[in-house]
Order: structure tokens, then sequence, then C-alpha cells
């Protein structure tokens, strides 16, 4: 247990230190938006279907999900989660599969959760998506537009997404 705390509390300086480099060397796309990214928790995912309303929403196909889940060593392996244990000490993620996932260039990466998480904030500041949206609560240096909304409200959520993005030319 005390070695968890530890790792928190490193991966917690590193995450500091790493948004504060990447205030400094953001860059916004200015593109359209083809691919869709959106990293949420299992407790969200598990009642409510972002990834079909996002597609619906947007008229896009193939978007790609990950979920934070909290480690535990009976569950089993899952192409569509992540958890603390698929981070090194040195802030890393392990695990390819995700890491691929955080690679890839998407246009717009969506941060689906409303309450700070050290794990799933990291995932976002690590992705190379050139376009993060996310909700207002969380660490409002994470995402280039910030959505003040309930989480149950997805509906709302996204027709204000659309609508910021109508406004940016990028639908």
């Amino acid at each position: 247990m005390k070695f968890t705390k530890l790792k928190y509390n490193i991966l917690q300086k590193k995450f500091n230190k790493s948004l504060l480099n990447s205030i400094e060397t953001r860059k916004i796309s200015q593109k359209k938006i083809v691919t869709v990214g959106i990293i949420s928790t299992e407790d969200i995912t598990s009642k409510i279907p972002i990834l079909d309303i996002v597609e619906e929403a947007l008229e896009l196909r193939n978007l790609k999900i990950y979920s934070y889940r909290k480690f535990n060593k009976h569950n089993k392996y899952s192409y569509k989660h992540f958890s603390e244990s698929d981070l090194n000490w040195k802030g890393a993620y392990i695990q390819q599969s995700f890491k691929s996932f955080l690679e890839q260039p998407f246009d717009l990466l969506i941060g689906y959760f409303n309450q700070p998480n050290l794990y799933a904030e990291n995932a976002v500041l690590q992705s190379q998506a050139t376009f993060k949206v996310g909700f207002s609560k969380v660490n409002s240096s994470l995402f280039d537009i910030e959505i003040s909304e309930d989480i149950a409200n997805v509906d709302q959520f996204i027709f204000e997404l659309k609508k910021y993005l109508q406004i940016l030319k990028k639908l």
C-alpha cells in the first residue's frame, strides 16, 4: 500500500511538470475533425453509451474509446480499459495497445470524465490529439475547450460540443 501512495505522489509531480511544459508548447490544429478518441472512466462508460452517442451526433465512424478502471488483479485484460498498473514509475504507459492509442494523432480527443483523476488526466495530457475537449470541473490546463455540464446530460454536452466545433469550422 505504501508503494502505491509513493508511486501516486511521484506521478502527480511528473504530471504537474509535464502539464506546465505542455501549456507552453501546445499547438492547436485548424483542420476539420475526422478522427475522434475518447478517454473516460469505467463508472461512466458502464452507465452511458458515450461512444454510440458521439458517433451518431458527429456523424463520424471508427471512434476509439478507452476507460480508466481501478486496478484489480481479478479483472480480465481488456483492449478498452487501462489502470494505474499500466503506468510505470516514470509516468510512461507500458500497455502497448493503450500506448498506441495515445500516440495516434486524433483530430479530437474527448475527456469524458468530470472528477479529477490523475490517471485519466495523464492519459489526456500524453495523447497526441490536436484538439482536446473536456469538462470544466477537471483541469482547465488540459483542454482547448471546456464544457460545463452534468456528466449524465450527454446530449447537452454533445450539443454544446457540436456548436463550438461548428463555430470553429472544424465540422
